[in-house]
C-alpha cells in the first residue's frame, strides 16, 4: 500500500507574539496490495446538503479512486485483480450496499452514477452496511474509507459502531467535505483509525475531492516504505524550541529553524504508523498570518510521493511604539589583516552628558482609535529615602486600528541623568523610581446642546 497517509497539524489557530505551538508530524504505510490483497468499502453520502458540485465530485473522485486500485493491482482490463476487491455502501437517512465485494470496474462505476442527493444523514447505518460486507473475514487487509459533508441527523451514534469495527482489525479512513451541514472534524477523529493525523483528510473544495480520493488510492495501493528521511524547516518567524522521541525513528534538531526525521522502515509487512511532535515559538515582532514551514521534504527508498498540508496561524502581536527614535548609525568595514582603522564620523551635536535610563512600558487594553496620554515621571532616591524629581515626560501615543483592544507597547524612552561629582566616584551605585499614568485622550461623549425656545 504504501504510503497510505500523511499529515501535519498544529495545536492551535492563533497564539500571541511570542507564544507556543505544538506541531505533530504523522505517517501511515502499509505492505503493496499486489502481494497483500484487501477489501475495500467505499461508504459514501447521498444526503441532501451532497446536491450539485459536492455529488458530482465525489463520484469522479470515487471512480477515480477505482481505476488506480484497479491499475495497481494488475487485473484484466475493467477487473480488480490480485484477490482484491471493493464494495459499495451509500447512505443517507438510511443506508444501502449498493454492491458487494466484486472486482468489476463497471459494476462499481455503475453503482456510483446511480447515486441521487437526497434525505437526513445516518453515519451508524453507514458503518453498520460496511462492516456486513467485510464479516466474515475472507484473509484480506480490511478497509473502510468514509466520506462524508455533514454531521449525524439521524439514527444510533455512530462512534460505537465505528470502534466495534476498528476492534475487529478493520482500518478506517475518514475524507469530509466542510459542506452546508457543518462536518464535524472531531467526530472523523474519533471515527477514524488511529493516528488522527494520517487517517483524516478534510477540505472546504468540492473540487479537491477527486484529489483527495485519488492520493488515497494511490497511496493504498504501494508498497511499505523504506529509509525514509523528513526534512522540515520552519517559517523564519519562528524557532523549534524541543523535539520530542518520535514513535518510530529517530529526530534531530539541526538547526534553530530546522529538523531531520528519519525511519528505517514502516509497514513493510502490517500497517504502521508513526507520529512526531515537536514545538515551535514565534520570535518576531510582526503579526498576521504565518506558514508555520518554510520546506518539508520527504524521501524513501521505493519513491512514494508524499506531500504534507501547510497549516498556517493566526499571529497577534502588541502594538509598538518608538516615541524617540534612535540615531542613525555609521557603516564602516574592517579588512582582513587590518589591526586599526580610521573613520570620519562627520559631525554631531551634544544633546545630552550623564547616564542613559531607557525605559519601556506596556499600556494594556487600549481600544481602537483612541490616542493615548502618557507621562513617565523619573526620581532618584538618597540614602534616606528622601525623593528628587529627575525628570518627566509627556508623549501622545497614537491611536491604532485593531478591531478590538490592544496592549501598546512604547520603547526607548531616554531619561538622562547628570552625574553629580561632588559625592564622590561616577560608578557608585544610584537608585531610582520610575512611574507612568496614562489615560484615554479621546471620547465619544458629546454635550448636549442647548435649545432656544421662541
Amino acid at each position: 500500500m504504501g504510503v497510505t497517509n500523511s499529515n501535519k497539524v498544529i495545536s492551535a489557530e492563533r497564539i500571541d507574539c511570542d507564544g507556543s505551538l505544538r506541531v505533530t508530524l504523522a505517517l501511515t504505510a502499509a505492505p503493496d496490495i499486489v502481494t497483500n490483497p484487501t477489501d475495500i468499502v467505499l461508504v459514501l453520502d447521498r444526503s441532501g446538503s451532497m446536491e450539485g458540485t459536492p455529488m458530482s465530485s465525489m463520484k469522479a473522485g470515487a471512480k477515480q479512486f477505482i481505476d488506480i486500485i484497479a491499475e495497481s493491482t494488475e487485473g484484466a482490463p475493467g477487473q480488480i485483480g490480485s484477490g482484491s476487491r471493493i464494495g459499495i455502501v451509500s447512505f443517507a437517512g438510511t443506508a444501502s450496499t449498493d454492491t458487494q465485494l466484486i472486482t468489476s470496474v463497471d459494476s462499481l462505476k455503475a453503482a456510483v452514477d446511480s447515486l441521487t442527493a437526497a434525505g437526513n444523514t445516518n453515519h451508524a447505518d453507514a458503518f453498520t452496511k460496511a462492516v456486513d460486507l467485510l464479516t466474515p473475514p475472507s484473509g484480506n487487509a480490511r478497509v473502510i474509507v468514509m466520506f462524508t459533508d455533514g454531521k449525524t441527523t439521524a439514527g444510533l451514534p455512530p462512534a460505537p459502531v465505528a470502534a466495534s469495527a476498528k476492534a475487529q482489525g478493520i482500518i478506517i479512513y475518514c475524507i469530509g467535505l466542510l459542506g452546508s451541514d457543518g462536518v464535524d472534524v472531531d467526530a472523523l477523529n474519533e471515527w477514524a483509525s488511529d493516528p488522527d493525523a494520517t487517517h483524516v483528510a478534510v477540505t472546504p473544495d468540492p473540487l479537491e475531492l477527486e484529489e483527495l480520493f485519488a492520493e488515497l488510492a494511490a497511496n493504498i495501493s504501494k508498497p511499505g516504505a523504506t529509509d525514509i528521511v523528513i526534512d522540515e524547516k520552519i517559517n523564519p518567524d519562528f524557532v523549534i524550541t524541543s523535539v520530542d522521541t518520535p514513535t518510530r525513528g529517530t529526530a534531530e534538531q539541526l538547526t534553530d529553524q530546522s529538523l531531520r526525521w528519519r525511519i528505517q522502515e514502516l509497514g513493510k509487512y502490517s500497517s504502521e504508523s508513526a507520529v512526531l511532535e515537536f514545538y515551535i515559538r514565534h520570535d518576531s515582532d510582526t503579526p498576521g498570518t504565518k506558514q508555520v514551514n518554510e520546506s518539508l521534504e520527504y524521501s524513501d527508498a521505493e519513491g512514494n510521493i508524499v506531500i504534507f498540508p501547510s497549516p498556517t496561524v493566526e499571529v497577534e502581536c502588541d502594538v509598538v511604539v518608538h516615541p524617540e527614535p534612535c540615531p542613525e548609525p555609521v557603516e564602516l568595514s574592517v579588512y582582513g589583516c587590518q589591526d586599526s582603522v580610521l573613520v570620519d564620523m562627520g559631525e554631531v551635536y551634544q544633546q545630552s552628558q550623564g547616564r542613559i535610563i531607557e525605559l519601556n512600558v506596556r499600556i494594556k487594553n487600549v481600544c481602537p482609535g483612541k490616542r493615548t496620554a502618557l507621562a513617565a515621571i523619573l526620581t532618584e532616591v538618597d540614602d534616606q529615602g528622601m525623593e528628587y524629581q529627575r525628570g518627566m515626560k509627556a508623549m501622545t501615543i497614537p491611536a491604532h486600528d485593531y478591531s478590538g483592544c490592544r496592549d501598546v507597547l512604547v520603547r526607548c524612552i531616554k531619561f538622562v541623568v547628570p552625574d553629580d561629582t561632588d559625592e564622590g566616584c561616577m560608578c557608585r551605585q544610584r537608585n531610582f523610581r520610575a512611574r507612568f499614568i496614562a489615560h484615554s485622550m479621546d471620547t465619544d461623549y458629546r454635550c448636549c446642546e442647548s435649545e432656544l425656545s421662541l
